[in-house]
Order: C-alpha cells, then sequence, then structure tokens
C-alpha cells in the first residue's frame, strides 16, 4: 500500500474581516498520529474542517495529489451528537451507508460489532444512542467514522469528553489503526502531555498560524509554550521517554 501525502498550501480562512487562519503550509505523510493543538481560538477546529471540505478556504489541500474524495476522509466534527432512536450498534452501520443501500449483511454486522469491540462498547451495542453519556456517544461516533477504513481521519477534538483512561485507549487505537491501514490520522488534542505522548508528531497553531511543526518534544518547549498557552512549565525528562509537562504558574504578560 503506496504512501499518501497531505498537502496544505498557504491556507487561508477569512470570515467577517477577520483572518481566522493565514496561510498555514505543511505536508503529511500517512502512517502517523498528527495532533493539532493551541489555545482556544487558535484556529485548529476552522482547519480540520477546511481539511475536510466542510469549509471554505482559499489556498489548497490535496490528499494524494487530489482534492481528497469523501469516501476516503472520515470526519468527525466538534459538535458531534446523535438524537435519532438509534442502537449503537445501528449507528456504527450508518458508516457505511454508501455502500450497503438497503441490505445489511452478516459481514457488515460483523464489522460493526468488531470496531464496537475495538472500543470495547460491545456492552453498548442494543443500547440506545440517547440513553448515552456524552463519552460513550462520542466513542461509537468514533466507531462509526473507523468502520470505513478511511485513509484519512480528521477528528476534532474526538476525545474531548473521555476520561484519560479513554483518551489514551482511543489514542494507541489509532495507532494501530494508521499503521495497519497506512492510514493518517490528524486530530485536536486539548491536553498537551497527551499529545506530548501519544502523537508522532504535533502541529501548532497560534492566533490562526502555523508556529512549528515537528515531533512532540521539539514543538512543546518552554518557549513555544509560554508563547502560545502564556504558561510557564517544567519539562521533567524521563529515562527513554518523552518529557512529561509541569505547568507552573501563568506567565506574566
Amino acid at each position: 500500500m503506496k504512501t499518501q501525502i497531505l498537502a496544505i498550501d498557504d491556507l487561508r480562512v477569512r470570515r467577517s474581516g477577520a483572518d481566522i487562519l493565514s496561510g498555514v503550509s505543511c505536508s503529511l505523510t500517512t502512517g502517523q498520529v498528527v495532533g493539532v493543538i493551541g489555545p482556544n481560538g487558535a484556529g485548529k477546529s476552522t482547519l480540520l474542517s477546511a481539511v475536510a471540505g466542510q469549509s471554505g478556504f482559499s489556498g489548497a489541500v490535496r490528499w494524494d495529489g487530489t482534492r481528497g474524495k469523501g469516501g476516503d476522509i472520515g470526519y468527525m466534527p466538534q459538535s458531534c451528537k446523535v438524537s435519532a432512536a438509534l442502537t449503537a450498534l445501528e449507528t456504527v452501520l450508518l458508516g457505511m451507508h454508501e455502500r450497503l443501500g438497503w441490505r445489511v449483511s452478516q459481514s457488515d454486522i460483523a464489522r460493526a460489532t468488531g470496531i464496537l469491540a475495538e472500543l470495547s462498547l460491545s456492552h453498548l451495542a442494543s443500547r440506545c444512542m440517547t440513553t448515552l453519556s456524552g463519552g460513550q456517544q462520542q466513542l461509537v461516533l468514533l466507531a462509526q467514522r473507523l468502520v470505513r477504513e478511511p485513509r484519512l481521519l480528521v477528528l476534532d477534538e474526538a476525545t474531548s469528553a473521555l476520561d484519560m483512561s479513554h483518551q489514551i485507549s482511543v489514542l494507541m487505537l489509532l495507532k494501530r489503526y494508521v499503521l495497519r491501514h497506512n492510514a493518517l490520522a490528524l486530530m485536536a488534542i486539548h491536553d498537551l502531555n497527551i499529545a506530548m505522548q501519544y502523537a508522532d508528531q504535533l502541529i501548532l497553531i497560534h492566533d490562526g498560524r502555523l508556529v512549528h511543526q515537528d515531533a512532540p518534544e521539539n514543538v512543546l518547549s518552554v518557549v513555544n509554550i509560554r508563547t502560545c498557552y502564556g504558561l510557564d512549565v517544567d519539562l521533567v525528562t524521563r529515562p527513554g521517554g518523552r518529557p512529561v509537562i509541569a505547568p507552573l504558574a501563568r506567565a506574566i504578560a
């Protein structure tokens, strides 16, 4: 399976006379989980929406040399809930709706139940989505994106409603997924320590601009965190591992 490239070139988004994103350019290859980080209002959601083809922009976004096709992109926006009276299993099966038509085969059901099992959700398969917690719904909707096996996953805070244990489980699942399918996962992450330990690369956005793209330990420097987040931190080194971020105090303006 060949390596695919997501190329973002001079991406700009302007709304109501203000620049939301300005001149964002980067290139990413498959086989990685890439975290998009930055403070609130930095432009992370706008970037992910543009990459997924869900909002207008100037510049260019190309997936494997062409504009991405819907069937090859799994997009999960920030506000993503199900209000219909569907079970968790039915919700996951909807992820294959373009292919299923009116008939659901046993192999389709097996595939959907397998994804639920990978996310430790088998016990919720017959539960109505409206009875699930926000975190449980978030996991089921992630399963819905994964069941189609897209080569590009664009996830806007797909772990925001999850506890730390489930956040780590999802990141580990995504790392296995991108390697197995030679895929690319591009996802917004708020927890900087989670991003440091589990992302393969990070993209730091601040005031609508790409500040730094590199390995997590290079992006999450004391200077970058202070400049972009207004925090003073210690980076606690660990033998054979990436540093742990220990906040000290809010930076003095």
